[in-house]
Order: structure tokens, then sequence, then C-alpha cells
């Protein structure tokens, strides 16, 4: 069975074209968008690693050396598998300082562009073997398919269709923080693709040449030979190889570290991968024993690599061979797409940028995407190149081992990242050069057709397909030793052994607080614009200003350092790490150290233990939650406090300062004290700086109020703690003060009362006088005038007599020594007595007296001081209750107190003179209504009785009118004689 070239080549167009669909239907915000971070599309486009060994190399190598096909997915299975440990810290890494490649991650590591481009040399040495392999499976597939095409057509044909559509939706515009999310749902296409059409066809097998699992046992009982069961020798050492290559394939092949880091949605989309990814190499590697017994039962005459093509070919089914034709393109389309993409971001990064940084260019990233397009394509030419002088005369198995060998001397490297922090880039790039050199000579030389340098040496074992793993070992050996030694014996440089901590497991970095030459965002435009252009300055600092949620203009100090760190991030992703820290180096500097030690940034180390906090066990957890409390308690304090840096930045503001500032810790922790507002900024900068450790009732105005403030200092500097620094207590003691003041009125008012005592005293000796001379009068005349007249003087002198009498109660009361003098007092009866001396009088007589308390209730005290009491609220009550109105007196006990209220009918007392009516002379009656002392005699001889008294106004809240005084009195209950009462009786 036989097709047309034209067939064939349309076949194939119509297939990328459809990949073409779902990759721009994606990036367009179709539903299709929605299905890109979903961790099942995530897995499946993971699936690119199994490339065309899925569809032709496994199927090849189980039919010469049986099951040892299952190390190829074996190996990268267990890597998966040990995710947590193995590839989520190199995700962690990744994200955070937006390493898209392993170059990206060496070079950040081990601090060193050299890093960075030989393991880019490094791995587009190793790939042009793996894409020739790609290539060949393609060319050999449609020469079956058609004999009469030319294989260099149909080569140069597939690379041209490959270059066209990796420019297209691989570098259409340089993303340097967003996925390729129209590439991952491609790819994610093609790896379903290829599972569906090998299992139908494994199905097919089964039920169609064997008749099911019955005929197929039956089959292989009859053909006992080893290629029908699929035995291996177990001294085969290729398989161990091909088993750590595959290990090795998670982290160092560029396609696998792209899909796998940079093209992550999420930590969670890797941990279903963990076991998605197995489960998926599981359905895939299933067919292949089926085929291989299929092609053998058929005696399928093609190469066994392509039985796949072979038996659907004898199965005479044109529907079945064109999909296991579509299935190989779709594999090799996939892994050659994805490969170049990554390569040629490693070779701008490591090897263009380096030589040519686009500081001239209008539009560095419009530069970027066209230098980028230029490489995919010079990478596939030269990967076609490579096919038509080498890779066509080599079988798919052994170019899949030249190339997974030579990516292989770069896992000591990744694993040195999080595991050794000991390792350095003098180490790194010798144990590189050993291995690669010996990966050159003894496997890519021999089977290139180029000079056998080794046969010329004589030795006892030359590369061969048989034994091509012992010189992979060989290899790595050399690479794994002169890494350690030469690590071990060389030091390490500061910025090594920096970058080795924030890529170590469970490292914290602890970068220093330092000052920065730019003292604001826009500082950092005008600085970065020199380096990248106006434009891409302000572009790349509003960005990251808007990742951090930032100002527009910002200029805290930390804040700052956090900004410049994004910056550098996010350079890293568009220009690689070295380009990136070398530009942020130059042109973001810090000032020279003033001294010799800078504090750590504590604000920094906090909030990455915040994020660390769940991940912390045993003492480590123990210590943070130790470090938490202590943070807490500073948090919680009632007492305002703030901790200052040497430098006067701002490093703790807690809740009360908060409070007492109106200022929120987010917007000046990290900033200096100047950034304060004046006034704060005064009084705390000042006193940070002067020798004085304590500054008492310091008056600081706010928000137009006076307040006094205690302050005191103390140093943080010691032993322990050679960052210096203080922390700075404000005790606001304004409330303190203001009582002092008011005691202070207290004391005055005192001193007037008193002397008002003495007065009252003095001037009643010549008022009596004046009252016994106008007695005299009347009694000598009988003029009506002078009559009338007398009595005026006497009705005056009476008033005098009252308003003295007044002031000597007042100036008597708050005297308790006669308490113990105290008897049982009826308060019903007291209050009788009181309406019935009010009721003398000729004034409310229209106001209606309600005696409601209850006849048998008692308190300890003076009876006649109480009736004066009562005397004094009734009348105030009467004066205040307008005609016809109601008083109502009534009591109630209240445990051990008696609780007694008046509630009168009238106006009440407006609520900005309730705090003041118990005060001396303060009345609220008409002029000559009163003396403003009724009220505080009454306070205080209810304080004498050692009760209480309330003011409730309005009384009733519905009507708004009326007032309640409510007395609290000690209740007086008669001692009972409990003798003879049992215990049971007493309880």
């Amino acid at each position: 069975m036989s097709f047309s070239a034209t067939g064939l080549l349309l076949a194939s167009l119509l297939y990328l074209v459809l990949l073409f669909g779902i990759a721009w239907g994606t990036e367009q915000g179709t539903l299709m968008r929605r299905w890109v971070r979903h961790p099942l599309v995530y897995t499946l486009s993971l699936g690119v690693y199994a490339g065309i060994w899925a569809v032709y190399g496994a199927i090849g190598m189980a039919a010469e050396s049986g099951y040892g096909f299952l190390a190829y997915y074996l190996g990268i299975s267990g890597a998966f598998l040990l995710a947590p440990v193995l590839l989520n810290p190199i995700l962690r890494i990744a994200r955070a300082y937006q390493l898209t490649s392993l170059a990206d991650l060496f070079a950040y590591r081990y601090r060193s562009q050299w890093a960075g481009t030989l393991v880019t040399l490094c791995s587009a040495a190793a790939i042009l073997s793996l894409l020739s392999m790609q290539i060949q499976a393609v060319t050999v597939s449609a020469s079956l398919l058609a004999p009469a095409t030319s294989p260099e057509a149909i080569s140069v044909m597939f690379a041209l269709i490959v270059v066209l559509f990796t420019m297209l939706f691989g570098a259409r515009r340089h993303q340097s923080s967003g996925n390729h999310q129209g590439l991952v749902l491609a790819i994610a296409f093609d790896s379903l693709v290829k599972v569906i059409a090998l299992l139908v066809l494994g199905g097919v097998i089964l039920f169609g040449v064997f008749d099911g699992t019955r005929g197929l046992d039956d089959w292989l009982a009859q053909n006992s030979h080893p290629e029908a069961a699929m035995t291996m020798a177990i001294n085969d050492g290729s398989w161990r190889a091909l088993l750590l290559m595959s290990f090795a394939a998670a982290l160092v092949l560029p396609h696998m570290y792209h899909m796998t880091f940079s093209e992550n949605p999420s930590p969670r989309a890797l941990a279903k991968a963990s076991w998605g990814l197995p489960l998926y190499l599981l359905l895939v590697g299933l067919p292949v024993p089926l085929i291989v017994w299929g092609a053998q039962a058929l005696d399928v005459t093609s190469p066994p690599a392509f039985f796949s093509i072979g038996v659907a070919q004898a199965l005479d089914s044109p529907a079945l061979t064109m999909l296991m034709y579509i299935a190989g393109l779709s594999a090799a389309s996939g892994l050659m797409i994805v490969s170049t993409l990554a390569l040629a971001g490693m070779v701008l990064n490591h090897v263009v940028l380096p030589l040519k940084t686009p500081k001239d260019q209008g539009d560095i990233y419009r530069w970027l995407q066209w230098v980028k397009r230029l490489l995919i394509a010079v990478i596939l030419f030269l990967a076609l190149l490579f096919h038509e002088t080498i890779g066509q005369k080599l079988d798919l198995s052994i170019l899949g081992a030249i190339s997974l060998s030579g990516t292989l001397q770069l896992l000591p490297g990744a694993l040195g990242v999080i595991y050794w922090p000991e390792g350095n880039r003098r180490g790194l790039i010798a144990g590189l050069v050993t291995g690669l050199t010996i990966w050159l000579f003894t496997l890519v030389l021999p089977f290139s057709s180029a000079t056998d340098l080794l046969y010329w040496l004589d030795l006892p074992i030359n590369p061969g397909y048989d034994n091509w793993h012992i010189f992979t070992f060989i290899s790595l050996t050399a690479n794994i030793s002169v890494f350690a030694l030469v690590s071990i014996i060389s030091p390490a440089s500061a910025e090594e052994t920096s970058a080795a901590q924030a890529c170590s497991m469970g490292a914290l970095s602890r970068p220093q607080r330092r000052e920065l030459l730019a003292a604001s965002s826009k500082e950092f435009i005008q600085q970065l614009a020199d380096p990248l252009g106006q434009s891409v300055a302000r572009r790349e600092v509003e960005r990251a200003l808007a990742q951090l949620k930032l100002p527009n203009v910002e200029f805290r100090p930390y804040q700052l350092r956090r900004l410049r760190d994004q910056i550098e991030i996010n350079l890293s992703g568009l220009l690689g790490p070295s380009v990136a820290r070398d530009i942020v180096k130059r042109h973001l500097g810090f000032k020279p150290l003033t001294h010799g030690v800078t504090g750590q940034d504590i604000r920094y180390v906090e909030r990455a233990l915040g994020d660390y906090q769940n991940q912390l066990t045993g003492l480590a957890g123990e210590l943070d939650n130790l470090r938490r409390h202590y943070r807490q308690t500073l948090q919680n304090l009632p007492i305002p406090a703030c901790s200052v840096g040497e430098d006067g930045e701002i490093l703790m503001w807690n809740h009360a300062i908060e409070a007492l500032t109106g200022i929120s810790a987010d917007e000046v922790v990290g900033a200096r004290l100047m950034a304060l507002p004046e006034h704060w900024h005064t009084l705390l900068d000042d006193f940070n700086r002067g020798s004085e450790l304590h500054r008492y009732k310091h008056r600081l105005d706010l928000r137009g109020k006076p307040h006094w403030l205690n302050l005191h200092k103390a140093a943080l500097s010691g032993p322990d703690h050679t960052e210096g620094g203080s922390i700075i207590l404000v005790e606001d003691q304004t409330e303190t003060r203001l009582l002092e003041d008011e005691l202070m009125h207290s004391e005055r008012l005192a001193s007037v009362g008193r002397l008002a005592a003495g007065v009252a005293h003095e001037i009643g000796n010549p008022v009596t006088g004046i009252s016994s001379l106008a007695q005299n009068l009347k009694l000598e005349t009988d003029d009506p005038g002078i009559l009338e007249t007398a009595d005026q003087i006497q009705q005056q002198t009476r008033r005098i007599s009252a308003i003295l009498q007044s002031l000597m109660n007042f100036a008597r009361t708050g005297n308790h020594a006669h308490a113990n003098r105290y008897e049982p007092v009826n308060i019903h009866r007291c209050v009788e007595e009181s309406i019935n001396l009010l009721s003398l009088s000729e004034r409310g007589m229209g106001i209606r007296f309600v005696n409601d308390c209850p006849p048998s209730m008692q308190v300890l005290g003076d009876e006649q001081r109480l009736v004066q009491v009562f005397v004094n609220l009734l009348a105030n009550a009467r004066d205040a209750s307008p005609d016809g109105g109601t008083i109502t007196v009534n009591g109630k006990g209240d445990g051990y107190s008696a609780i007694i209220e008046v509630i009168d009918e009238g106006s009440g007392i407006p609520a900005d003179q309730l705090d003041h009516i118990f005060e001396p002379f303060y009345t609220t009656k008409a002029p000559n209504k009163g003396t403003g002392l009724g009220l505080s005699l009454v306070y205080s001889i209810v304080e004498e009785h050692y009760g209480n008294i309330q003011v409730e106004s309005p009384a009733d809240k519905a009507a708004g009118r009326g007032t309640c005084m409510r007395l609290r009195l000690p209740a007086y209950e008669p001692e009972t004689d409990t003798g003879n009462s049992s215990p049971n009786e007493r309880s």
C-alpha cells in the first residue's frame, strides 16, 4: 500500500494547520484558553518528552532487546514521582527568579556567564542529534508510504514547516513572564493524538490479528523464540544507561525544562503531573509489545523501528496507516517545536546578548523577537544539515543515545543547584569540559564516520552499538569527579554563596539592608534608560511596580530594594540572569558603606518566613512559632512602640502607635523617619538621634488638641546584635494630664467652698443683727410704708440666711467621721416627710407627688440628712415640672443595695449639661431662682453614705421628656438569730 506525495503533503499540512488553529484560537481568548491551566492539559503537554520514540524508537528497541525499551519511560517516571524533592525545588527557583531555561538556572546559581554559555553549547550539540532523529523518522515513514518521493525533499519540507510554526507561535512576541498558552494546548493535542493512535493500533492487532487475549496466548506459546518472548539479558548495560539518561531528561533536556518549569501554570499542576505523566507513559508503552508481536505474526518486512507503519500496511487499512503516519508526524513536530524554541532562547540569552546588548535599539522587544526567530531558523537549518551529513546514516536508537548522553553531562550541575551548596563555577566548568570531551571523542566522533582517534590508541575496547553505554558511564563519572574535586579545593565567591543559599532546599536568603543610589522609582527609570532606552526602562519599572502592588512613585528604601529585585527578575526572563544582573548591578547600585557592618533586611526575612510557615517542621517550626509569638506580643503591646535601624529606617510599627499617629504600618515600615508627617518626624528623629533615653511630658498638638507624651528609648546593639538600632516607646499621658488638671480644679473649688463657709459664718452675725433691727422697727411704728419695708428687709435677710446655711452645709460635707453613728432609716418615711415639707410652700401647688417606695425598705444612714437629699431632689423636680404634672418616687432592692428613683415629667436636662449639674454654683434655673449648691450638697451627702447618684434624661425616651434621678444606697438588713438552726436550714 502506497500513497502519493501530494496526498501525504496535504495530510501533513492539514494536520499542522489544525495545530495552528488550536494555538491561534487559544491565544485569541476563546473557550480553549480556559483549558490551558487545567492540570490534565499540562500533563499531556509533558508528553512531548516521548517524541518519535513513542511511535517508532521504542518499537524498534523492543524488537531487538525486549522489554529494555521501558527504561526510557521508567527513568523519567521515577523523576516525576520524586517531584517533591527533585522538581518542586527547581520550580520554586525558576518561578521566583524568572529562570526560563537550564542555562539561566546554571548562570544564576553559579554566578557565571560562562556556565550559562557552556550549558547552551552542550545542549545545542546534543539536541542536534535529537532533532535529526525526528527528521529521520518523518522522512523514512513518508518514504515507506510514498516510495517515489525524494527523502531529501521530505526532510526540507518538514523542516520548513516546523520553522514556520515555531516562528509564528513560539516567538511571535517576547514573553518574559507569560506562558505560550497556545503552544501548550497544541502540544497537549499532539500527545493525545500519539496515545490514541498507539492504543487504536494495539487494539486492532489484539482483536484483529490475534482474535483477543486467548489467541495471543496461543501464538506466544507456539512462537517461543527470543524475539517473541521479548527477553532481555540482565547483564545488558544499555538499559541501565537509558534508565539514568531518561531520569536526567526531566531536568536537562531543553524541551522538558521548558514544558515542566517555564510553562507550568501552578505547583498544583506539577503535583498532578507527578503521577499523571507516568500514567500517560504507561498508556504509550502498553501497545508496544503488541505491535512487535503483530509485525512478527504478519511477517512485516519494514525496519523494526517502523513496525507501526508496516503493520497498518499489512492490514491493508489506509485509514490506520494514515493515522500512524500522523501520529509520527505529531510526535516529531511537537518535540522539534518545543526543543527549538527552548534552545533559541538559551542561545539568545547566553551567546548573543553577552556579545551584543541591544541598548541602541529603538524597540528592544521587537529586536529580541526577530533575533529569536532568526535563531530558530538557524538551529533547524543546522539540524537539517546534521541529518543530511551524519544523522541519516545512524539508527534512531543511537541518535537518541548520543543526544541523551550529551545532556546527561548537565545532571551533576543540576543536582548541585539544590543539593550541594559547596559546588562552584570552577568545579562545574571543569567537570562539564571533562565530561563533554570524553563524550565527543567516545560517542560523537566514532559514530559520525569521522576520524576515530580511539582506534589509533589501540584500546582494548572501542565504541560500538553494543557498548556505547560504557562510555556514557565513563564520561559521567569523570564529570562528577572533576566537579567535586575542583569545587572542594577552590573557594566559592560571596556571590556564589549567596546564590547557593537562595537555591538550596529550605535555605533562606538574608539580604543586607543598604541604601540605593536611586532615591525613588522615577530615578530608577532615569538610571535604566541608559542600557534599555527610555520607553523600555519606563515599561519595566511600571511593570515591576504593578507586580508588587506599589504606587507609581515609590520612595521607601525597603520597597525600593524590593523593586530592584523584581526588576532584575523580570529582566532575567527577558535577557537572561547574567545580563540582567550586570545591568542592575551597574545602574541600580548601592551607596558606599559608611561603616563596616550592614543590617539584615528584617522585613524581607519576615516575609520569607511567612511564606515558609506551613513548610517548617520540627525545631525550625517551633522556633518560627516562638518568633511569631514575640512578634505578635510587640504588635499587640498596648504601649505605642516602633523599631528604628541605625540608618533611621523604620523596621517595626505596632498597632498602638498606628492608633496614636493615625499612620498604618504598611505606609511607613521600610521608610525613613523623615518620611513621617512633620510633627512626628521632628519628635521621633530628634529623640532617636539625641543622647537622652527618656523624655517626659512632651507636648504635641494632634488634630487641634494638645497631647502629652512620655518617650523612652533602648539601644538594640550588643554582642548578639551588631547591626545597631533602637526601639522607641511612646506613652500617651494625655488622660493622666487632664485628670491632674481636673484634680487641681477640684482642689481649687474645695478651697473656694471652705472660703465661702468662713465668709458665710462672718456674714451671718451682721445679717442676724439686721433681721433683729427690722423686727424692732416693726414693733415701734404703725406706718404701713415702714412696715412693708421692714418685711422686705426680713424677707431678704432670711434669703441671705438660707444661702449662708447652704454654703455651711456644703462646706461640712465629705466628712465620713460620723458614719459609725448611722442608724436604720425608713426610706418611705423620709420621702413622705420631704413631700410634707414641700407642701408647706405655695410654689407648685398643682404638682402631685406619688410615694411608691416600699414601706419596709431601709438604708443605713442619717435620717435628717437623707430628708435634706430628697427635699432638694423633689424641689428640683417640682420646679422643672409643668402645672398638673406628677412626680413619682419609687424604690426597689438590688442585692445589698437600695435603688430609689425620683422621676418628673419636665422638659429634661440638655445632654451637654449632664456632666456639670453636680458642680458647685452650677445651675440651669433662671437668675435669682437657685444658688447652684443644691445638687452639689445632694452628691456630697450621698457620697457620705457610700452610695452614688446617676441622672437619666430624658426619662421617657418616646416622648423625649422627663428626668430620672437614681440613687443607690447601702440597704439595711436586720440581723437574725440563726444559732439554733441546722446546717441544712442555714444553707
